[in-house]
């Protein structure tokens, strides 16, 4: 996850081999992708993740750099995604925080949306999901009471993966790595604990 960092960290990532970028806003990730491309010289292009909700107005604009969609929610955004790409790579992001505004699907809303994405064309690779705040929030809630949190989240949608017979996981980022690897995950999102803080912040 190179979100909030500059080219640098794009150019670090690809330094040392790692191909598969992720970002969460379309404008940020559009240029990057275009400020990269000329420093290739030959080598191979990132492998560009959108991890920021689906609007389907921009779609079109990040369909062709984008190699795969981590933040699917509805069968809307497949059909969209789908329209634009042929045999797109999806991930369906499943939504456990109980919060009004977060993005993602109920967990008894997946297999629907699994079987819209793949009617729509869409190749569905996995689950995605953010681990919920534990109760007291950021600032309330302890490291403990947090990770254990995290670790009763990424099972529940481990075997929510398995249910629906789903072999990829996309679960865990800079401070919940470990539950993330625990429950089986099989992508982690790491941005922090590569790159720093972000700017900013």
């Amino acid at each position: 996850m190179t979100k909030g960092h500059g080219l640098d960290a794009v150019r670090a990532a690809l330094a040392v081999g790692l191909r598969d970028i992720g970002e969460n806003y379309a404008p940020e990730l559009l240029e990057k992708a275009a400020a990269i491309e000329p420093l290739l010289d030959g080598a191979p292009a990132p492998r560009w993740h959108f991890l920021g909700r689906v609007q389907r107005n921009k779609v079109a604009r990040l369909a062709p750099v984008v190699s795969c969609w981590q933040g699917v929610a509805r069968p809307v955004e497949a059909v969209a995604i789908a329209r634009h790409c042929e045999a797109p790579e999806v991930f369906v992001e499943i939504d456990l925080s109980g919060q009004p505004g977060r993005g993602g699907c109920q967990p008894p809303d997946a297999e629907r949306v699994v079987e819209a994405a793949r009617l729509a064309g869409c190749v569905v690779r996995g689950l995605m999901t953010i681990a919920p705040l534990a109760e007291g929030g950021a600032d309330g809630a302890d490291g403990a009471a947090q990770a254990a949190t995290a670790a009763e989240a990424f099972a529940t949608v481990a075997e929510l993966a398995k249910t629906l017979g789903l072999g990829e996981l996309s679960m865990g980022m800079s401070h919940d790595l470990e539950q993330a690897v625990a429950a089986g995950t099989t992508m982690v999102r790491i941005g922090t604990a590569l790159f720093g803080e972000r700017p900013g912040q």
